[in-house]
């Protein structure tokens, strides 16, 4: 397929796409600063992709319907996280452990500290950023069955995340539950189905990106999804927290539940 963009223009956009980033997260770190609550960056990594996503739109000159069909995708699932995080920051009112593990030094280093933090955050939303772009600058006028293959693997993600996210947030609210172990509806067949579906959407915006030039190489960002989920800043955080809260009780349950692909329960 011939490009018909001109890369001085492609260029240009990205940088001002970096610069955007880099402003938006300076401007989240010194409110997080003020209210000392570095969660404010999962809000902002979120928000970040979705103007992205809202950048390329307005400022590339590809197929215009598939443009839509991956603004749409990304604002659904873009506003569904923000909710839920939000929702998180107000409901606990304080700093998540992640973030105050890594409050070390004086004030005036724990500053910097979290101004890099937060720059390296942007810049990861920019690499995330990579299907969103090679979607808005394909000027193939149709959308072809993979793209479609990815939407629908999207619609089912964003089905998944929506219901495990919300069966968890019911058991929590139950008084009676306090102190026990989530493990019923998705949770019954994986201890991180929201990570789970999470990663799948990642998975469906790269396959999405196929169906353009050079959409391959946005196979890294369901990698970078799956290694910082698993190895980094979801699983195994939320493991740890879990089995200081739960004891004995999480213990079984990571005896017999998969830890992230819902799987049948191990006898």
């Amino acid at each position: 397929m011939n490009l018909t963009f001109d890369p001085m223009a492609v260029a240009s956009m990205i940088a001002m796409s970096a610069a955007w980033m880099a402003l938006l997260m300076f401007a989240l770190w010194g409110v997080a600063t003020v209210l000392r609550n570095a969660g404010l960056v999962d809000i902002g990594w979120t928000f970040g992709l979705v103007s992205l996503a809202a950048i390329y739109f307005v400022h590339s000159d590809g197929y215009v319907p598939r443009q839509l069909l991956m603004f749409i995708m990304v604002v659904v699932w873009g506003c569904r996280l923000i909710f839920v995080l939000l929702g998180r920051l107000v409901k606990d009112k304080k700093e998540d452990p992640r973030y105050q593990k890594l409050r070390t030094g004086t004030e005036a280093q724990q500053h910097l500290q979290f101004l890099i933090y937060f720059q390296l955050q942007g810049l990861l939303s920019l690499i995330l950023s990579l299907p969103f772009l090679v979607m808005a600058l394909n000027p193939r006028p149709s959308i072809s069955w993979i793209e479609w293959l990815g939407f629908a693997i999207g619609v089912a993600a964003l089905v998944g995340e929506t219901i495990s996210d919300d069966q968890l947030r019911h058991f929590k609210l139950n008084p009676a539950n306090r102190g026990k172990v989530c493990n019923g509806g998705l949770w019954k067949y994986s201890r991180h189905p929201n990570y789970f579906f999470e990663w799948l959407m990642w998975v469906s915006f790269f396959v999405m990106a196929l169906g353009s030039p050079f959409g391959w190489t946005a196979v890294i960002c369901p990698a970078l999804m799956l290694y910082f989920l698993l190895q980094v800043s979801g699983v195994p955080p939320a493991e740890e927290q879990s089995l200081k809260s739960r004891g004995e009780a999480y213990r079984e349950y990571q005896r017999t539940t998969s830890v992230f692909v819902p799987l049948p329960k191990r006898s």
